[in-house]
């Protein structure tokens, strides 16, 4: 492995928790969980696939995207 980033379609996309989990619903919880994310201001790169997207949706008040690529 070369240790890059790239998927197979070669998109990504770079997005860092904005905002706390304290006081909101488990479920957001538990999506920021999913992105990788449990802290302020973690930032992860992940695949740019419509279930990630959906994901982002749902907590689009606690994260904000980066880059996309």
């Amino acid at each position: 492995m070369s240790g890059t980033t790239e998927t197979k379609s070669g998109k990504t996309i770079t997005v860092e928790q904005v905002g706390s989990p304290i006081r909101r619903p488990h479920e957001q919880r538990e999506t920021l969980i999913g992105l990788g994310l449990n802290k302020r201001h973690r930032v992860r790169t992940l695949e740019d696939t419509s279930s990630v997207r959906g994901m982002i949706a749902k907590v689009n008040h606690l994260v904000r995207i980066v880059a996309e690529s």
